[in-house]
C-alpha cells in the first residue's frame, strides 16, 4: 500500500503530516511531501486515519501494483505468397 496526494485537491491543511509523520512532511507552504516507499503493515492503520481525516479528500491510499508481466511478444513471420504460372 502506498500513500498518494492529489495536488489539485490539497489545500495544505497539514493534518496528514500530523497523523502520518513517518511518511509525510510539509514543504515551506504547508503542502505535503510524501515518501513513495510502500507502507509498513504497522503504519497502515495510521495512513487510513490520515486519509479519512483529510478535509479535501486529497490523501489517498493505493494498493501495491502487481509486477508487470515480462512476457515477450514475438511477431509471427510473414510468408510471401508467390503466384506460380
Amino acid at each position: 500500500m502506498k500513500v498518494q496526494v492529489d495536488p489539485i485537491r490539497c489545500h495544505a491543511h497539514g493534518i496528514c503530516a500530523e497523523l502520518l509523520p513517518e511518511r509525510i512532511s510539509l514543504d515551506d507552504w504547508g503542502y505535503p511531501i510524501v515518501d513513495q516507499a510502500p507502507l509498513d503493515p504497522e503504519l497502515e492503520a495510521h495512513a487510513k486515519r490520515a486519509a479519512a481525516a483529510c478535509p479535501t479528500l486529497a490523501l489517498m491510499l493505493r494498493a501495491g501494483q502487481p509486477p508487470r508481466s515480462r512476457r515477450r511478444i514475438v511477431p509471427t513471420p510473414r510468408t510471401s505468397s508467390s503466384n506460380s504460372s
